[in-house]
């Protein structure tokens, strides 16, 4: 069907439309209502762009492209493919699945069969590498590039320097995000398969699917999206994207939205894969505590309201998707920003799943944690007044946290004055051997948002602080 109903303000962003009319259509109201909140969001954060598509009823029924992907695209289209970072994982943990369908190698192998001279490597499994659960620091933590970053690296030199270090735990007993897992996983993949990862999955997914995909690092020419970057409520600025071979098979992949709904729909309908990996990638680990770990090999996966779900955000320098499959109700939303800050992929989706799906999703409630708020308040209120004690802060942080951040800071938080209420969004989790905390700042008339990591204990300093816009 034609969509008719596009919001007035849009003529300003700059729209392409492309959608399928089929069984249970986006409806002209319905459309008119994406392109509201789509039009919202990216105003009030500075997101220069999204690229959405949905599936309903099995089917893609929209794609459509909104606002400045580049300094050099002139109109916004729906096939340009954005950086999706670790939704790719889901892929890597795809291709291991379908080499032990090969009967080339076990998930519950040892990567010590695999790869020599990684700590513990006889003790870790496969398995235990795509589900977190292996006691590898995490490589990249930081939702910013730090120094190293600068310079082009290989997965060797990612394995060298972070999976040769002292576990983080024992394999097997705890749940800890961690990129650098993910690297070992996409080496054995190519050990064993004996191509690239990216050109293994040409072969067996993307093809048979009709997908386009290319490594995100060569996704940087005049017709590619540029990602943004923002410094608090600072102007929006070109993101310098991390040299190459930093992501690899934890996030090396870049599409568009309507490809990535392609898979999404062989997710629904159990092809491509055979229906025992899709529902191995999707059962959730627990560990031998008990604890339900929401993650399987590559995704989230809960239930929520009684609605099951299968979900992954990436984010890359400069960009943030968040892919998200409702699998018995044959639904998915895909949303794609080049920018790193705002949260903007999250608030689209979650208001697209409200506008689509009956039900409504639960907050669950956040563990206030009171001292560390207090705490993470004092650093935003230094930050706010230009009187950051660096002391407070990490290496890696003062690197990243020059005069230009800094200034921009100050410049964009101090008019703003004392916020109304400082909270903790959800309890903090361990990444990277850091503690991730995150915090809503509000104002009467607007909301921001606090993504932080620091040291484990009383005294330890922050590796990230990072302030943002929010709805």
């Amino acid at each position: 069907m034609r969509l008719r109903f596009i919001a007035p303000c849009l003529a300003l962003l700059g729209v392409t439309t492309s959608s399928a009319a089929i069984a249970q259509a986006i409806s002209p109201q319905e459309s008119a209502q994406i392109d509201k909140l789509v039009a919202e969001s990216l105003a009030s954060t500075g997101v220069p762009s999204a690229s959405i598509a949905i599936v309903r009823g099995g089917e893609i029924v929209l794609t459509k492209a909104y606002g400045k992907q580049s300094e050099t695209i002139k109109k916004p289209r729906i096939d340009a493919p954005y950086q999706i970072a670790s939704v790719s994982k889901q892929f890597t943990a795809a291709a291991l699945l379908l080499l032990e369908d090969e009967g080339k190698l076990s998930l519950d192998d040892t990567v010590a069969k695999y790869l020599p001279g990684i700590t513990d490597g006889d003790k870790i499994t496969i398995r235990q590498l795509l589900s977190h659960t292996s006691g590898l620091q995490d490589y990249w933590p930081q939702d910013y590039s730090f120094q190293a970053m600068e310079t082009p690296t290989t997965p060797q030199k990612i394995v060298d320097r972070w999976a040769k270090k002292p576990l983080d735990y024992a394999p097997g007993t705890k749940w800890q995000y961690s990129n650098t897992g993910y690297v070992v996983a996409g080496m054995i993949v190519e050990k064993v398969a004996g191509m690239s990862l990216i050109d293994f999955l040409q072969a067996h997914v993307f093809k048979p699917l009709g997908m386009t995909a290319k490594d995100q690092d060569l996704a940087t020419g005049k017709n590619d999206p540029q990602g943004y970057h923002r410094y608090a409520l600072g102007p929006v600025r070109v993101a310098q994207p991390a040299a190459y071979g930093w992501l690899f098979a934890a996030g090396e992949l870049s599409m568009s939205p309507t490809d990535l709904a392609k898979w999404d729909i062989a997710r629904i309908n159990r092809t491509v894969l055979p229906a025992d990996d899709w529902v191995a990638q999707e059962t959730p680990v627990v560990l031998p505590d008990g604890k339900n770990t929401n993650y399987g090999l590559g995704v989230f996966t809960a239930t929520r309201d009684g609605r099951r779900y299968v979900e992954h955000g990436g984010e890359a320098v400069g960009f943030l998707t968040e892919n998200i499959v409702y699998p018995d109700d044959k639904a998915a939303i895909v949303v794609a920003v080049n920018a790193d800050f705002g949260g903007t992929q999250g608030t689209i989706a979650r208001a697209i799943a409200d506008l689509i799906l009956p039900a409504k999703t639960a907050t669950a409630a956040a563990d206030p944690e009171i001292a560390k708020t207090a705490q993470a308040r004092a650093v935003f209120e230094a930050m706010r007044a230009g009187t950051l004690d660096k002391a407070m802060m990490t290496e890696n942080w003062n690197y990243f946290f020059t005069g230009t951040a800094a200034a921009d800071y100050r410049a964009s938080l101090a008019p703003l004055g004392e916020p109304t209420s400082f909270d903790p969004l959800g309890p903090p989790r361990l990444r990277g051997g850091f503690v991730n905390r995150n915090y809503r700042v509000t104002y009467p008339d607007r909301k921001l948002v606090v993504v932080s990591y620091a040291e484990p204990g009383e005294q330890g300093r922050y590796e990230q602080f990072l302030v943002m816009p929010a709805e």
